[in-house]
């Protein structure tokens, strides 16, 4: 994928209860309690899209 590394959120608590993103050509998006599960990749305009509705 050529990502910068898997990231989690700084207000994640200790426990495995949220979402990784992985930043590159493309972004990368895994569960933290199934990682193995694979990942959903999106463009970074459409990760970029995601994160101004949430906000």
């Amino acid at each position: 994928m050529g990502s910068t590394g898997w990231r989690k959120s700084s207000y994640s608590g200790p426990n495995d209860n949220c979402v990784e993103v992985a930043l590159g050509p493309v972004v990368g998006v895994r569960d933290t309690k199934a990682r193995q599960a694979g990942q959903l990749t999106v463009s970074p305009r459409a990760w970029r899209s995601v994160l101004d509705r949430l906000r």
